[in-house]
């Protein structure tokens, strides 16, 4: 309490002079229309400029939620695409199935499940990346995986609760891919040498094709959905002793920022597959 006195005592002349400011402004302000308004607006100014940064602030915190959100939000849509649905011909045989869409009979061929990027690579001859999804998850060996703005790569090897995904920039890549305008298909590789290109190979010189046009997964790929986007033409080039064009592709999934995808799987892919290889041993 003496320490609170003396502090009074001391510094008496200023803390008097604060307090006739203060009051001096209150009349000047409150009795004075111009004034008032004059101090409102400058209050209204300063308190917007500080609730603009706090909201900034506060909105930086909260990106890896919303970025959550949104991946999950990503998956719940693509789930719900027609596109994933196929309808049985049961012109001749009702036919129940197993996992129906809807009462028209529509079944789901593609489901999606999200993940995140925990680990990547883009400067090794076969480069991969790991997401924080695995078994537990559902996620297995030979699923395809998309970026937000296409193919990224399909599934190698899995855990409990991880995977690793081959991307497109890996040696052993191979997707069947078409020419989105005209429809020719292809394969596209990865030769090892620049990450910022990969090459579609086995488009027929017949084929229209110039720098700009679209490259989209083919109705072949067993991985993916088709139409999803592979790439873009960036160069055409043109061997006199071929038949085909070899194609250098800029992706359409930036590898050296992927942080979010979504693991496509094909809920058919195994029953194609084992008709085809019954199939080939019947003809062998």
């Amino acid at each position: 309490m003496r320490n609170i006195f003396l502090f009074i005592r001391r510094y008496f002349n200023f803390v008097f002079f604060v307090v006739l400011q203060i009051a001096a402004l209150y009349i000047l302000f409150h009795y004075n229309k111009f004034h008032e308004a004059v101090f409102s607006g400058v209050a209204n100014e300063l308190t917007g400029n500080i609730g603009g940064k706090y909201t900034n602030v506060t909105y930086y915190f909260h990106l890896k939620k919303t970025n959550d959100d949104l991946a999950k939000e990503n998956e719940e849509l693509r789930n719900k695409l027609l596109a994933n649905f196929e309808r049985p011909d049961t012109t001749q045989k009702i036919v129940q199935d197993t996992i129906p869409y809807d009462t028209l009979g529509h079944y789901r061929k593609y489901l999606y499940r999200s993940a995140r990027v925990v680990n990547n690579s883009v400067s090794l001859p076969n480069n991969t990346f790991t997401i924080n999804r695995g078994e537990n998850e559902g996620i297995h060996k030979n699923m395809g995986v998309i970026s937000p703005t296409g193919v990224a790569g399909v599934v190698i090897n899995t855990s409990n609760n991880y995977a690793v995904v081959m991307s497109l920039l890996h040696r052993q890549t191979k997707i069947s891919a078409s020419l989105k305008k005209t429809g020719e298909t292809g394969k596209v590789l990865w030769d090892g040498t620049s990450p910022l290109y990969v090459t579609l190979k086995d488009i027929p010189k017949s084929a229209q094709v110039v720098k700009g046009d679209s490259v989209v997964t083919s109705p072949y790929a067993s991985h993916f959905p088709p139409g999803l986007l592979i790439g873009t033409v960036m160069d055409i080039v043109d061997d006199k002793t071929s038949s085909f064009y070899t194609l250098r592709l800029k992706p359409a999934t930036n590898f050296f920022n992927v942080q979010f995808v979504m693991v496509v799987e094909n809920l058919l892919k195994d029953e194609q597959a084992k008709l085809e290889e019954e199939t080939n041993k019947i003809n062998q």
